[in-house]
């Protein structure tokens, strides 16, 4: 996983929108989708970006793919981001 990959993947609000539902709890495909107006392909790939980025995780039970929030990667990814935006009085406040 790369920084890069996160924020493509947090960039797009649909998918900050599946990432929030899915801290509620893992969710099959099919619940997701339900969620949003939009194609099977379109949900898909969403689904692909998130996955590249390893913020969500799959596991297939029979016909129907479960969706689960990858915590580790998200609590990294948390404590980047504190540790980016964190004031440092020693560091100059230009940007």
């Amino acid at each position: 996983m790369s920084n890069n990959e996160v924020f493509k993947a947090l960039s797009d609000p649909t998918r900050r929108e599946i990432l929030r539902l899915l801290g509620l709890g893992e969710m099959s495909a099919g619940q997701l989708t339900e969620k949003f107006d939009m194609t099977k392909p379109s949900m898909s790939h969403h689904f692909a970006v998130l996955k590249d980025a390893d913020l969500i995780t799959s596991r297939r039970e029979g016909q129907q793919i479960i969706y689960s929030l990858n915590t580790t990667v998200v609590q990294d990814m948390v404590a980047w981001m504190m540790d980016f935006f964190r004031h440092d009085p020693n560091r100059n406040n230009e940007p």
